[in-house]
């Protein structure tokens, strides 16, 4: 079945896999399966109902919801009848929501439950173009989304020829959904994609994934992000059961329960996971933490594909067998793929969930390159960790004289919504994309990111830094979980610290140390901070002179979207960090000492 549009994803699933459930999410505390037909018939009603309701091709559609089947049912209804699908992220603020909703023209609002209700509904009534807003859950007194199917299956006949015939004069080129940027400096930018950019890129991805009918996949990442929505495609193009994570805090449960056979994450995800691992095993006793720490070790030295020795992978089957296993048996026992992209990996995250089983297919791209530009493949010709990745078919890569990735081909948005300038700001006259990260081109097809190229700084003496790779050196030590590096036009680095403070409390209470204080007091605590100096002086031997860090401040807070320190999807935001953090900024560079 030839795909060329997202909607075509329906008949593909009726022709070859319309015996295996489609899609599935838990309701009422269990796991409730939808097949093929259910997904066709309900995407259909949806349209049939949009267009009994007088929408047309190139209107706007804005949904703000946590992942369920019910987004792909209105996702593929928008898209057969030419309606531009909007999908919003759930922890925006008041502004950012009213912003999207006003610019991206948008006729109707659904969103999922009663906090955002509550947060939308005095935003929209002041704007315009907004005729409609609909739930996924019952609210009270708030029309529901069944509404919309209930007209569709009551339709005319002549709404189901004119669906039929849109549906028909829909090209791959044409516009299909407008993803807003999360932004982690200024206001959000409308990304114009295409079905086109779309399709091939999650085509592309299920060629490195290798799903089958039989697998499992836990969605993580929210559909609204460009990757949770490429991994959401290329599964059902796959034909295997996606299913959809609960919350963050069900993941290793989630996962249990369905026995998947991969899921797709961001870096922060993994670490965190990670973190939870490594806090288990310290908090092992004798002998089983002396091998659960070789385990790791032999871990973080992984090389596939026999790139180490004989005696090297003789070692890492012992700590499989001993250690490994029971990784694996606390993901579900079946998990042996994970898509992640979103922000920089750390090498030692890759290497380690390798060699426990786990293949992290690492990849790169932007929202912008619909999204992958490169991706870690299975196999040893397109796979190389510590890299982004080899170039998928289709797309071109080049490195321009400052260092900046450019990238053309299928992948490569329509441009900006109402935003000519911006869209040529990006957009050269040859048709190449200029990313905005810094990177290496190896043998050709292999990527490395530096870094983002606005986030370089230049110290008083001329040199230059690249934080991210900085912040990843940090973040390898068990005791640091979130960093930011500083530094510009001053003499030398500098960070701000988040402990890892689930690890720093299990560590004082072995040093007794630590008599349940909270955060703000155990990083005052003498011992505390010698052992982040130690950790700062281990790290620096490893990084050129100007890249050392010479000063340090501990942060009690844990940085989230919910704080703001992070976007919605994850990324540092910088600019806020460094208004929050402004006086603990300033006076880091008035104080000799390390802390």
């Amino acid at each position: 079945m030839n795909v060329t549009r997202t909607f075509d994803l329906l008949d593909r699933y009726i022709s070859e896999f319309s015996d295996k459930p489609a899609l599935s999410a838990k309701e009422n505390g269990k796991w409730v399966e939808y097949s093929p037909q259910q997904y066709n018939e309900f995407a259909h009603f949806f349209a049939y109902g949009l267009l009994e309701m007088g929408f047309k091709k190139g209107d706007k559609i804005i949904t703000i919801t946590n992942n369920r089947p019910e987004w792909n049912f209105v996702d593929l209804g928008m898209a057969m009848i030419g309606v531009i699908h909007v999908p919003t992220f759930t922890s925006l603020n008041p502004e950012e929501y009213k912003y999207i909703i006003a610019h991206s023209d948008a006729r109707m609002i659904i969103l999922s439950d009663i906090h955002l209700f509550e947060m939308i509904n005095p935003i929209f009534t002041d704007i315009k173009t907004v005729e409609y807003l609909f739930s996924f859950n019952d609210i009270k007194d708030v029309p529901n989304w069944k509404e919309v199917l209930e007209k569709g299956k009551n339709c005319r006949k002549d709404c189901i020829e004119r669906a039929e015939e849109i549906r028909l004069e829909i090209k791959p080129d044409d516009l299909a959904s407008i993803m807003y940027t999360s932004g982690t400096t200024g206001k959000p930018k409308g990304v114009m994609l295409s079905h086109k950019n779309l399709v091939q890129n999650f085509i592309a991805a299920s060629m490195i994934f290798k799903l089958t009918p039989e697998d499992k996949f836990l969605s993580i990442l929210p559909l609204c992000h460009v990757g949770g929505r490429m991994g959401n495609y290329q599964t059902q193009y796959s034909g295997a059961c996606i299913y959809y994570c609960e919350n963050m805090g069900t993941i290793a449960s989630n996962l249990r329960e369905i026995k998947a056979s991969g899921f797709d994450a961001v870096p922060r995800i993994l670490e965190k996971i990670y973190d939870t691992v490594i806090a288990k095993g310290s908090s092992l006793k004798g002998v089983k933490k002396k091998l659960f720490f070789w385990a790791v070790k032999m871990g973080l030295q992984y090389q596939p594909f026999g790139r180490k020795s004989w005696l090297y992978y003789k070692k890492l089957k012992i700590a499989d067998k001993l250690i490994f296993t029971k990784w694996r048996e606390a993901l579900g026992g079946n998990a042996r793929i994970v898509g992640c992209g979103g922000a920089s990996l750390q090498p030692r995250l890759e290497r380690v969930f390798w060699a426990s089983g786990l293949k992290i297919l690492n990849m790169y791209g932007l929202t912008e390159t619909s999204p992958i530009i490169t991706i870690n493949g299975q196999e040893k010709e397109i796979c190389r960790l510590g890299s982004v990745g080899a170039i998928i078919d289709g797309v071109e890569v080049k490195i321009a004289g400052d260092g900046e990735i450019l990238c053309k081909g299928h992948n490569v948005m329509l441009g900006y919504y109402k935003d000519e300038a911006l869209t040529n700001s990006v957009l050269d006259e040859d048709g190449w994309f200029h990313t905005g990260d810094i990177g290496e081109l190896e043998d050709g097809k292999f990527l490395s990111i530096k870094d983002r190229k606005k986030e370089i700084f230049k110290l008083s003496n001329g040199k230059y830094v690249a934080p991210q790779v900085i912040e990843n050196r940090l973040k390898e030590s068990e005791f640091i979980d979130q960093v930011m590096v500083i530094g510009e036009h001053q003499k030398f680095a500098s960070a701000l610290l988040v402990p890892n403070f689930e690890y720093l409390k299990t560590w004082c209470a072995d040093k007794s140390f630590y008599s349940k204080q909270n955060s703000e007091d155990i990083i005052t605590i003498p011992e505390v901070l010698n052992v982040f100096n130690k950790e700062i002086l281990k790290i620096n031997k490893h990084l050129s002179a100007h890249e050392r860090i010479q000063r340090i401040r501990l942060i009690s807070d844990v940085w989230s979207p919910q704080s703001g320190e992070l976007s919605a999807s994850l990324k540092m935001k910088r600019k806020f960090i460094e208004l929050k953090y402004q006086e603990v900024l300033s006076g880091i560079y008035k104080k000799k000492e390390l802390f």
